[in-house]
């Protein structure tokens, strides 16, 4: 029995002593931006509901790392730049000129060189950056600006749209006085009218005027230059890491899918994480928004980033870029082909989820979506109508009725934008009201000239819904 106990204890002391082998802790710096609507399928959901730790490879030369990740947010795209070069941060999201800024610099950095390998969002015209000015300004468009003083974050999506509307008209640099303000700063500027006007990106040119202070003048839609978020992490890290920027890719993709199965419920869990209201978050995410969940990366958007790059380059603001280093598609495409879809394909695809199902009010199916719009009613959610003279009696009718209407969406009929109802300028012609003929702008100068063309007249929100409420 003694010699049993000897033994035992030899054995466990003998076991004590061999080597603990502890994990390897990495640590991956993400670079958010929560209140850019357009990213947050990149950032702030894939880190509230921890869908990059599914996708984690766990074999192999990683079945002994611990990943763990260091989310920093912010509010544009340059202080994301700065942290990758600073090796702080290792994947990173930000707007087409900012992206192109940050691919320019890591080039001319041996060693801190950039890739850029899934877009998260995008406008296919332009659409999301803007310049709004206060409420109750005089100015109405673009060229009511001259003179005045515009601010807007340097180095932004949205300051390189202004740069480009301005060098597309032909005016010079000094056509307004433009200052560097943050979103913040820029916003409280504005509503203390010590500026005239304000540029920004997503989704401020919405935002602002939907807290009730500022009217949108200028959408970048009207550059008809494509627009785009994307993701970029260091070239070092995806080389090391390969598996886990796939990871990612397809966190982003499951993000993305979750967002459009439910709207409604997505954006309101965007607006608890992020604190901007689900309904302009469901203006630019939701059916026939303004953005287009999409990583794939197309031609299209690489054209964005070369006029981009000549419209800096002209003012002498950014160092060389070879485009085709800097783009590396390896990733998504992996990603894709992990979930048996079919990259080609999707990359030549523009399509979105646009309005659909049957109005309820009008009696009749949606079979043009671009006319269709959406009415959100507090409490039970988005419905759906046929085109605008629809939604706007049904809104009508929902408040006749006690019901509170949070919001109701309809189409730009020049810009093909999604707009917010109240928001718009309306062209009507109500020669036939049981016919009224009802059309939504978000430029007084559209609206007037298609009035002039159906023989009608411009017309307020609250016009154009008794217009529209008579036949009802």
């Amino acid at each position: 029995m003694k010699h049993i106990i000897l033994r035992a204890a030899t054995v466990l002391a003998f076991a004590f002593a061999l080597p603990v082998f502890a994990k390897q802790e990495v640590v991956i710096g993400i670079g958010t931006q929560n209140t850019t609507t357009n990213t947050v399928t990149g950032g702030v959901v894939l880190k509230e509901m921890k869908l990059i730790e599914k996708y984690l490879p766990k074999t192999g030369k990683y079945k002994d790392i611990e990943f763990k990740f260091d989310w920093q947010n912010f509010t544009s795209g340059p202080p994301i730049t700065n942290g990758m070069m600073a090796k702080k941060l290792h994947i990173g999201m930000m707007g087409d000129y900012p992206l192109l800024v940050a691919g320019a610099t890591g080039q001319a950095q041996p060693g801190n060189e950039t890739q850029l390998v899934a877009v998260i969002a995008y406008n296919a015209f332009g659409s999301g950056n803007g310049i709004v000015v206060h409420k109750d300004s005089p100015y109405y468009q673009f060229d009511d600006l001259k003179g005045k003083l515009v601010s807007v974050p340097f180095g932004s999506a949205a300051h390189g749209m202004v740069l480009q509307a301005l060098q597309a008209r032909g005016y010079p640099s000094d056509f307004f006085s433009l200052v560097s303000q943050s979103p913040e700063v820029g916003t409280t500027n504005l509503q203390e009218k010590k500026i005239d006007a304000h540029a920004d990106f997503v989704p401020f040119a919405d935002l602002l005027p939907h807290r009730g202070f500022a009217r949108k003048i200028f959408d970048g839609v009207e550059t008809k230059v494509p627009t785009f978020h994307g993701v970029i992490v260091r070239k070092d890290f995806a080389t090391e890491y390969p598996e886990v920027v796939v990871a990612y890719i397809r966190a982003l993709m499951e993000a993305n899918a979750w967002l459009r199965a439910d709207p409604v419920g997505a954006t309101t869990k965007v607006e608890e994480w992020t604190k901007i209201e689900k309904e302009v978050a469901y203006l630019y995410l939701g059916p026939g928004g303004i953005h287009t969940l999409d990583p794939t990366i197309k031609p299209r958007w690489l054209d964005t980033i070369k006029i981009g790059h000549e419209v800096l380059t002209k003012l002498n603001r950014v160092k060389p870029l070879d485009i085709a280093a800097w783009v590396n598609e390896t990733y998504v495409r992996e990603a894709f082909k992990q979930l048996k879809l079919d990259y080609e394909a999707q990359k030549q695809s523009l399509a979105g989820y646009e309005i659909a199902g049957t109005d309820t009010l009008c009696k009749t199916a949606i079979t043009r979506p671009k006319e269709a719009g959406e009415v959100w009613i507090d409490v039970v959610g988005t419905q759906p109508h046929a085109s605008p003279t629809c939604t706007l009696a049904a809104i009508a009718k929902l408040e006749g009725s006690g019901k509170k209407v949070r919001v109701a969406y309809l189409t730009d009929h020049a810009l093909g934008i999604k707009l917010v109802a109240d928001k718009a300028f309306y062209a009507v012609n109500a020669t036939d009201p049981k016919k009224p003929v009802i059309v939504p702008f978000l430029l007084k100068k559209d609206a007037e000239a298609h009035a002039a063309t159906i023989g009608g007249k411009l017309a307020t929100y609250s016009e154009a819904m008794a217009i529209a409420a008579a036949p009802f």
